[in-house]
């Protein structure tokens, strides 16, 4: 067509991931491209592609097990010398259906071969909770473990990395793959032994710890050429001191939550550092902090999380440490070691950011509910908090190497993923990665019902209604499931329950023991299940028997979390695979989202609350909640955006580096 450039169809047809945020005219450019991809009619080309896939089922039926062998073998050496045609990935995904049915009784239907043939184009799937994504997956997998340079499969903890490895091993055998998963108690050996294999199954922070562990010992040695010198002329062998094998295609499962929420988390290789004259300074810190008050003293922004001492607070700080010497001699330097002890003090609560085990500090991760025992926070922030609970204080650690997820991700030549919430940050998804979103139907018709959320004045008279609403609702057989935003509320709502004489199960990061046990009947007759954001993300309750004819799963959401993917999450455990059930929110004007994100919004809806129409001022509080979510979803990309772009500048900046990490 006269006029377009032939980057536009390049674009098109298979959109390159640029390695840094475009600028200018090309950032304007960029986004037109990125809304003509979007907006292209892909969906219809999988779907067209996997009714071919099922015409060959009969065929392949045919082939015994030794004939399904040979055309596997003969797929794989079509694919190692990167030959292959569309026709060939029809047949490999054909097979790869034959083998699983008769390796593990599943043979994958139209919309989760649709499913894989985006993975496979290098898209991201957003396929409906329980439509099947963790075997849509194995069949990109497949196909990239036949290339022969290795494929990272990701998963959102090592639980699912451990699951999905051995459930799907029988597959990848059976076509000539090995497969392996890492586990965070892995020692080098072992994790070497792991990305060795066709196809590995591992986390993201496992991964990319191992990456940037392996730059460490590589040093300056950043490329193959310098590997090869070094080898020849020294007696060391770096190569035989790295875990991975490069990094060739990764497909990302719950990719929003990966490629997205975590993008803000640093990823840091520190070392022990010892300053006992610190240990002493936080320890000072946190009595002097402990004796101001807001709002004389500090003022507290809840939004951004910071601190803003007032005059009269500067004033009292500089009486209290007259009597000090050190570094409490200089105002700047004191000062910022007392907010930094106010924001563990104000910001910071047990339960909800951090849990206690062992006498440590164990953040608890607020998108998935689990705990995190390698990761501290940065800044002499972790060191604030250890001095506010009486623990041991620990010396902060030197940085020796840190990148970001976003950083990271890019690096992948090949790069795919799904999740069952990803067309809300389609346009975030293709400016940083270049990835579109392909939105793959349901199998069947979804029957869940959402429920009007129910909004209170108070938290407690919503702790009340959720426990008269988990009353009513047992009484009926069916089971439940009560979400919870952080550990402190789901073990409160625990004690709630316990006092009415309700037996229940709690799942949350300190009661992480019997997860298997406790999703396994989950879905049972008059089952109550209390948890956190663990039994959110990849988390499937089975329905017992006769529960579907009762109405199903009913899910509890006890607060809005500043995702509403999240929320989403959330009730996807209810109705899946075409199965009843039903979800509802119970919100409060003072839950944390509104706290945080619309606190003066929130008292305009307080002075109406005398207005005679009811509905009409939970429909605003309902909106209020809406407002909420966007403004926290706008912050939240404002800070992916702002880490995004310090990263291009230390690319810039320090380019001789190689800039890989």
């Amino acid at each position: 067509m006269v006029g377009v450039p032939s980057q536009f169809w390049r674009m098109l047809s298979c959109p390159p991931r640029h390695p840094k945020l475009s600028k200018g005219l090309d950032a304007v450019w960029d986004a037109a491209v990125g809304l003509a991809v979007q907006n292209a009619p892909r969906v219809r080309q999988f779907m067209r592609r996997a009714k071919q896939v099922l015409a060959l089922e009969e065929s392949f039926a045919k082939l015994t097990d030794t004939q399904l062998h040979e055309t596997g073998d003969e797929l794989r050496i079509r694919f190692r010398l990167c030959r292959e045609t569309r026709d060939d990935i029809n047949r490999a995904f054909a097979l790869f259906r034959e083998v699983a049915y008769r390796q593990i009784g599943e043979r994958p239907f139209l919309v989760k071969v649709a499913g894989g043939l985006a993975m496979q184009a290098g898209c991201i799937a957003e396929m409906a909770t329980g439509e099947g994504k963790t075997l849509a997956a194995t069949m990109p997998a497949l196909i990239a473990g036949w290339r022969g340079r290795g494929c990272h499969v990701i998963t959102v903890n090592d639980f699912l990395a451990r699951r999905d490895a051995e459930w799907m091993r029988p597959i990848y055998r059976f076509c000539g793959l090995d497969i392996a998963h890492i586990e965070q108690e892995m020692g080098r050996y072992e994790r070497r032994q792991a990305y060795q294999a066709d196809v590995t199954y591992c986390t993201n922070k496992e991964l990319a710890a191992d990456f940037l562990r392996d730059r460490l010992t590589m040093g300056s040695l950043n490329n193959l050429t310098n590997v090869l010198l070094n080898r020849i002329g020294t007696d060391s062998d770096v190569a035989e001191r790295v875990v991975l094998r490069g990094l060739a295609c990764a497909i990302v499962d719950e990719a929003d939550s990966v490629l997205i929420d975590e993008a803000v988390t640093p990823l840091i290789i520190s070392a022990e550092a010892t300053n006992t004259e610190q240990v002493e300074a936080y320890q000072v810190a946190c009595r002097l902090a402990s004796q101001m008050c807001t709002p004389n003293d500090y003022h507290v922004d809840y939004r951004y999380c910071g601190i803003t001492m007032t005059a009269a607070g500067r004033a009292k700080l500089t009486r209290f440490a007259s009597q000090l010497d050190g570094i409490w001699v200089g105002n700047r330097r004191r000062e910022e070691l007392v907010a930094q002890a106010l924001h563990a003090k104000e910001h910071f609560q047990i339960g909800k950011q951090y849990v206690i085990d062992g006498g440590n500090i164990v953040i608890v991760d607020e998108s998935t509910g689990r705990l995190m025992p390698d990761r501290t926070w940065r800044d002499g922030l972790h060191q604030a908090i250890e001095a506010k609970e009486g623990l041991q204080v620990k010396t902060t650690k030197d940085t020796q190497i840190r990148t970001s997820y976003q950083r990271f991700f890019r690096l992948f030549p090949k790069l795919s993923g799904m999740t069952g919430t990803a067309t809300g940050i389609r346009r975030e998804l293709w400016q940083v990665y270049h990835l579109r979103v392909a939105v793959i139907p349901t199998n069947r018709p979804c029957q869940r019902k959402q429920l009007v959320d129910r909004v209170f004045f108070s938290a407690s008279a919503k702790w009340r209604s959720v426990v008269a609403e988990i009353r009513h609702i047992r009484n009926s057989g069916r089971p439940i499931l009560v979400g919870t935003r952080n550990v402190r509320d789901s073990e409160h709502l625990s004690r709630l329950l316990t006092a009415e004489g309700l037996e229940h199960s709690v799942l949350n990061a300190v009661r992480f023991a019997e997860e298997a046990e406790i999703i396994a009947v989950a879905g049972q007759e008059g089952k109550i299940t209390v948890a956190t954001n663990m039994a959110g993300r990849g988390t499937d309750i089975k329905l017992g028997k006769g529960i579907a004819d009762r109405g199903g799963l009913h899910v509890i959401a006890t607060d809005r979390h500043a995702a509403s993917r999240i929320d989403h999450q959330l009730y996807g455990r209810a109705g899946r695979q075409g199965d009843p059930g039903s979800a509802q929110a119970f919100v409060s004007l003072e839950d944390e989202l509104l706290i945080c994100h619309a606190p003066r919004t929130t008292a305009i809806v307080r002075v109406c609350s005398n207005h005679p129409s009811r509905k009409l001022i939970g429909a605003l509080a309902r909106k209020l909640f809406a407002y909420a979510q966007h403004r926290a979803g706008r912050l939240s990309r404002q800070q992916r955006s702002a880490i995004l772009r310090s990263d291009d500048w230390l690319n810039d900046l320090l380019g001789f580096a190689g800039g890989e990490c």
